[in-house]
């Protein structure tokens, strides 16, 4: 059994990953649940202390996106920065003193999105004030050496989102699109725009081979297939059985005009966690298995 420090373990992410990891992994969850604020350093200390994990699994991100912006001129004083990096650092400062490894969850949005694909090896470029506070949040992970670990995954999906089948709060991207389909509204997406959405399942047991393999570094944890918002709202519907014709297609620029800076193409590769063995859904039939479980 390996032991895991972890902080966001009850987020949609998190509490996926802790389920299917449960037989081998044990958890304890170091959050307000458990009367620890990871922007207090003092209280994160006490947990350290006590903790004979040898990893720390750190899922939880401030990830409003146009929250962050919007105190963007705040810098360190902002709660993205607080969290974000802040307490990373924190956290980062303890599992130095304890001989902890550190797992990092970052984003995609850590590149600028000016070119067609991106692997590991490609130099981050963040635009948006979210996305550099991840940003600087993984740069001091990685001078962990061999002791950090940075994941990168993208627009992460799941059967049962804490949202609708925990608690409520915050729901992935596909039952946003689904609700809305399955309500009869309109979804209005830009068609000239790449991500690579990422079936959560296949996260958690990517994790598990990369602990498995002892690795440190950066891993894109990302689907295999690059796709635009788009067209996957039409995947959806298809899927789901839903009208395609509430789906309208808009510009990139038309859609983030006035927003957070965001990234246009971030078609993040996975050869690197496949190369381990690790089998990454294709969007279409991660839909697919996770309207299965949901029945």
């Amino acid at each position: 059994m390996i032991n895991v420090l972890g902080t966001g373990l009850s987020g949609l992410v998190g509490s996926r990953v802790t389920e299917l990891l449960a037989s081998r992994y044990s958890f304890e969850n170091l959050s307000l649940e458990t009367g620890v604020d990871i922007t207090d350093a003092q209280s994160v200390k006490q947990f350290f202390d006590k903790s004979d994990a040898n990893w720390v699994f750190h899922f939880a991100a401030f990830t409003d996106v146009q929250g962050a912006e919007k105190e963007r001129s705040l810098g360190e004083k902002s709660i993205a920065w607080k969290i974000n990096v802040a307490a990373t650092q924190s956290i980062i400062d303890n599992a130095v003193k304890c001989s902890k490894k550190v797992l990092y969850i970052d984003t995609d949005y850590a590149f600028d999105g000016k070119k067609s694909k991106y692997s590991e090896d490609d130099v981050p470029n963040p635009l948006g004030w979210y996305a550099k506070t991840k940003f600087e949040g993984a740069k001091r992970v990685l001078e962990l050496g061999n002791q950090g670990l940075v994941i990168r995954i993208s627009n992460p999906y799941r059967a049962h989102p804490v949202g609708l089948a925990v608690q409520p709060g915050k729901k992935d991207f596909v039952h946003k699109m689904l609700e809305r389909l399955q309500s009869k509204q309109g979804i209005t997406a830009p068609k000239d725009q790449l991500f690579v959405p990422t079936f959560i399942d296949d996260i958690a047991y990517a994790i598990d081979a990369l602990i498995t393999h002892d690795a440190h570094g950066v891993y894109h944890v990302v689907g295999n297939s690059p796709i635009s918002p788009f067209e996957a709202a039409v995947t959806i519907a298809a899927e789901y059985g839903c009208d395609s014709a509430l789906i309208k297609s808009i510009a990139f620029a038309d859609m983030f005009r006035d927003r957070a800076p965001t990234p246009q193409y971030v078609a993040l590769t996975n050869d690197k966690i496949t190369s381990l063995g690790v089998t990454m859904h294709t969007f279409r039939n991660g839909i697919k298995e996770m309207k299965r479980q949901e029945e």
